[in-house]
C-alpha cells in the first residue's frame, strides 16, 4: 500500500470513528504492516493538509481525532442556540484543585478551599467522567485519592496533564475550566468555549487558591442547575 493509501485510510477511520483513536488500533487497520512511527509520520502529514480547512487532526490523551476548529465554534453553536448550563464556582474550584495537586483526598480538597466539600460535586465530576478514585491513601480511614480521567483531557483537547496552564497562568485556567459544560461534544470541538465574562460559575484564581490559607469565613457556594 503506497502513502496516499495509507493516508485515505487513516482519514476515513479517524472521520467515522466516535471516539479518538490510538496508535494501537490504527495499526489494526494495515494488519500491524505499518508501524508506530511510520503512523505518526502519516498523521502529521494528514495534519498539514488538513491545516487550511474549519476541521483540525488532533492528538489528544485517548488518542487521534478529527475535530473543529475553536473560531468555527461561534457559526455551530447557531445550529443548537439554547445555552448549556454552567457549574457551579464549587464544583469548578473542586475541579482545578484536583487537576493540579493530584491525587487528593476530600479532605486535601476541603482544607485547600476551606469548606466542607459537597458529596454532590465528587459524583458529578465522576458522573461527567472527568474525575475518578486511583487509589486510598494508607492513613485512617484510608480515605480515597481522586485525579482526573482522560475524559476530562479529551473534552480539554489536551493530551496530558503538562499541557494545563501553569499555575502563574490563572486567567486561561480560569477561562479553560470555566467553558467546560456537560453538553462538549468532542466531536464538534474539544477545546472548551471560553467564557465570554466572569461570573459567579467562574473558579477563583488559581494561584491564589492553591496556595493561599484556609479562610476562616467561606462564601455560601449554591450549586446551579446542572443536569443529572
Amino acid at each position: 500500500m503506497n502513502t496516499v493509501d495509507a493516508k485515505r485510510v487513516l482519514e476515513t477511520a479517524l472521520i467515522c470513528a466516535p471516539q479518538p483513536l490510538p496508535l494501537r488500533e490504527l495499526r489494526t487497520l494495515f494488519d500491524d504492516a505499518l508501524g508506530s512511527d511510520t503512523l505518526k509520520m502519516l498523521l502529521q502529514e494528514l495534519q498539514h493538509e488538513w491545516a487550511q480547512r474549519g476541521v483540525e487532526l488532533v492528538q489528544v490523551a485517548s488518542g487521534w481525532r478529527f475535530q473543529s476548529r475553536p473560531e468555527m465554534r461561534v457559526y455551530l453553536d447557531r445550529l443548537h442556540p439554547e445555552k448549556p448550563p454552567r457549574y457551579s464556582r464549587a464544583t469548578l474550584e473542586t475541579l482545578a484543585i484536583i487537576a493540579y495537586r493530584q491525587p487528593v483526598t476530600r479532605g486535601d480538597i476541603e482544607d485547600i478551599r476551606g469548606v466542607t466539600v459537597n458529596s454532590l460535586i465528587i459524583k458529578q465530576l465522576e458522573d461527567r467522567g472527568w474525575v475518578e478514585v486511583i487509589g486510598h491513601r494508607e492513613t485512617v480511614g484510608r480515605p480515597a485519592m481522586l485525579a482526573t480521567t482522560r475524559q476530562f483531557l479529551d473534552d480539554l483537547g489536551l493530551s496530558s496533564l503538562d499541557q494545563l496552564p501553569a499555575l502563574e497562568e490563572s486567567s486561561v485556567q480560569e477561562r479553560l475550566l470555566a467553558g467546560l459544560s456537560e453538553d462538549t461534544d468532542p466531536a464538534q470541538a474539544s477545546l472548551p468555549e471560553l467564557a465570554d465574562s466572569a461570573d459567579a460559575s467562574a473558579p477563583q484564581e488559581l494561584p491564589a487558591l492553591l496556595e493561599a490559607p484556609a479562610s476562616d469565613d467561606p462564601p455560601a457556594d449554591p450549586l446551579l442547575d446542572l443536569k443529572p
